[in-house]
């Protein structure tokens, strides 16, 4: 038979009653007797991210046996000398010397965190507590546009992470460029919830770009956490009609295709031949119109019509057939412009070699009318000197000299 009082307890139950008991009646003395030889026990705070894993390490000096007991940051006893006190095997007991107790915790979770009473009992009771911080890491971003970017409006994007600790940092990049946002948060218990809101004005060649949300926070250890967001804007359509090579003669094959380039794209592609219906014997298949065996009668200007919610475009084709016999002067390959510049630069060259021409004849002729009046003063003088006679005759003989 059992003994009255002590039926039905495990001795798990006893170390836990004990341990209690102790850790009641040392409550009073922690302060006092923690602070007379805090030496004999020494603890480290520890930080783990939420999900990891944790090691909370109490050193012993000069341990003599004494009783030793962990307790988590609600004053429950987890370990009695080596004994589990609490029912939670995510605390593991991997060392009990007399030099150190270390306890592993897994999965680490928010409502763990605090501080572990590391506790010896002597004739003074000795402690240190040994905090541990829980960190709560970001998830990818959340992406969310708040109506479709259209052609020449303004987009607005936020970017969300509802749960993190402490709170995550968001910036916007686009082509590797860092965009300001406005960015604000939410304390919703222990967690934050982060928002960023990025706004700015999208033109069609923004379509297809990408813009990314990147999340830092200390519980990454340098990562990020990214997600890329596509813009997508809408914008009425643009078309051009690709036309043949070559001349079309009578009895070709004449297929004109129709590129259409617009957002969301048009679902109708419409042909049509100006003042006239399409030949009874044309094809239309999607994008492409087909008109087999030409005649002079299929002559006309064709054109192809798209239309989508932001609007309408058009672009013309003016067919020509020829007599399989006619002579057709072949088309140029060298574009009017290059042919009209190379004009245009001759008539220029020709023009500066006259102006150069009629300035040379005009400093020519200016030459020749000056040496003509020089000569004119040598005759005057020379006169006046055979009319004076003597000293005249002088200085007729030294001027002809």
């Amino acid at each position: 038979m059992r003994a009255a009082g002590s039926g039905g307890h495990s001795p798990r139950a006893a170390a836990a009653a004990v341990a209690t008991a102790l850790a009641a009646a040392g409550i009073a003395l922690l302060c006092a007797g923690g602070g007379a030889r805090a030496q004999e026990v020494q603890a480290e705070n520890v930080t783990v991210a939420e999900g990891g894993q944790a090691e909370i390490n109490c050193r012993l000096h000069q341990y003599d046996g004494s009783i030793v007991v962990i307790q988590n940051p609600s004053r429950q006893t987890l370990f009695f000398n080596g004994t589990r006190a609490l029912k939670d095997e995510r605390f593991q007991l991997v060392e009990f010397t007399q030099k150190q107790v270390r306890i592993v915790l897994s999965n680490a979770r928010l409502e763990d965190e605090g501080g572990y009473f590391c506790q010896l009992y002597t004739d003074d009771t000795h402690h240190q507590i040994a905090i541990l911080t829980v960190l709560v890491p970001p998830e990818n971003p959340l992406v969310e546009v708040k109506e479709q970017a259209v052609e020449g409006g303004e987009v607005e994007l936020t970017c969300i992470v509802p749960r993190s600790r402490p709170a995550a940092t968001l910036r916007w990049y686009r082509d590797r460029a860092l965009i300001p946002g406005i960015s604000s948060k939410q304390e919703n218990g222990k967690v934050f919830s982060i928002t960023n809101v990025l706004r700015f004005r999208v033109e069609r060649k923004d379509h297809g770009s990408i813009v990314t949300c990147e999340a830092t926070h200390p519980a990454l250890r340098g990562q990020q956490k990214q997600t890329q967001y596509v813009l997508d804007v809408q914008y009425s359509p643009t078309v051009r009609i690709r036309p043949p090579q070559g001349v079309m003669r009578e009895g070709d094959t004449l297929v004109l295709t129709c590129a259409v380039n617009g957002n969301p794209p048009p679902t109708r592609i419409n042909w049509n031949r100006a003042n006239d219906s399409l030949p009874e014997r044309a094809l239309l298949e999607g994008d492409t119109l087909t008109i087999p065996s030409l005649s002079m009668l299929d002559n006309g200007t064709y054109s192809c019509q798209v239309e989508n919610k932001h609007g309408r475009s058009s672009d013309q084709y003016v067919l020509v057939v020829y007599d399989p016999g006619a002579i057709v002067e072949a088309q140029t390959s060298v574009p009017y412009a290059i042919v009209g510049g190379i004009l245009a630069l001759l008539v220029f060259l020709v023009i500066c070699v006259l102006i150069v021409m009629v300035w040379c004849s005009i400093r020519q002729k200016g030459s020749y009318l000056t040496h003509e009046a020089s000569g004119l003063d040598e005759h005057g003088e020379a006169r006046e000197a055979f009319l004076n006679g003597g000293d005249g005759h002088k200085r007729k003989e030294e001027f002809f000299i």
